[in-house]
């Protein structure tokens, strides 16, 4: 199994404009190299808005293209969510996108109340675990990280955990930070897995401040990589062996029912 070196791309989105937010972002994206994975903000191109005339149609996704064309040029996997309509209904769905440019997604099962998504967005109703490099990755969005039911790991028929690498693409918000960090910690312990947290910086258009604190934790909680309140790309190599021999010497995951 190879290790797997994963790229944090913490900014401060503009709010609900498009264009400013895909250059941005594709200044950040240039420099990198000799990465695998690339993994964005929640709602990358618009920060956390309902305003849904923003929404790309599904089927002819000019965004989607704009993430394509990153992961073929990066040649890495590119990870993020994105406000969508398809049939007539609004997602915030998340995207990753393959280098060779296939797309699997992952629509937000838990809509943020507080903030009015439930009444603009429908709720997704299945987890997503892709495999990439031999990691098997389930994708969450922000408000996801509060419901821990939705992401129990579990030990399969071959004898082997459903997943190895948990990431949450988020906006949470500066006033309950210290919740983003207990959490992110806490699904890594539980799941014993490697958990990535990518958050945006910056005040968005609701005047709330985001906190960044992208972070990475591996299956004891500790802390692998941890960012500022400042916009940058930061980047780790996760080590599969040590996991290997973390559930190897406590195998907790073998007595969940």
């Amino acid at each position: 199994m190879q290790d797997l070196k994963v790229s944090l791309i913490q900014a401060d989105q503009t709010w609900e404009d498009r264009k400013a937010n895909i250059d941005m972002f594709a200044s950040l994206i240039a420099p990198l190299t000799d990465t695998d994975l690339i993994v964005l903000p929640e709602m990358f191109h618009t920060s956390f808005s309902m305003n849904v005339s923003l929404a790309e149609h599904w089927e002819h996704n000019v965004v989607i293209n704009q993430l394509k064309s990153w992961a073929s040029h990066k040649q890495a996997a590119i990870y993020t969510s994105l406000m969508v309509i398809e049939a007539g209904k609004f997602y915030n769905r998340g995207v990753f996108v393959f280098p060779k440019g296939e797309v699997t997604y992952y629509d937000k099962r838990k809509s943020f109340g507080l903030g009015g998504e439930d009444k603009v967005f429908t709720q997704g109703n299945h987890e997503q675990i892709v495999a990439y490099k031999g990691w098997n990755i389930n994708l969450q969005i922000c408000y996801d990280l509060r419901f821990p039911e939705l992401i129990r790991n579990r030990i399969g028929a071959d004898g082997s955990p459903a997943y190895d690498l948990l990431i949450y693409v988020a906006n949470w918000p500066k006033k309950r930070v210290l919740h983003w960090t207990t959490l992110l910690k806490a699904r890594a312990i539980e799941n014993q897995c490697y958990v990535v947290g990518v958050n945006r910086v910056g005040t968005d258009g609701n005047n709330l401040e985001y906190p960044g604190s992208s972070a990475v934790y591996n299956g004891l909680g500790e802390t692998c990589l941890e960012m500022n309140e400042h916009e940058g790309v930061s980047s780790i190599v996760i080590a599969y062996e040590p996991l290997q021999n973390l559930r190897f010497n406590l195998p907790f995951l073998k007595d969940r029912k």
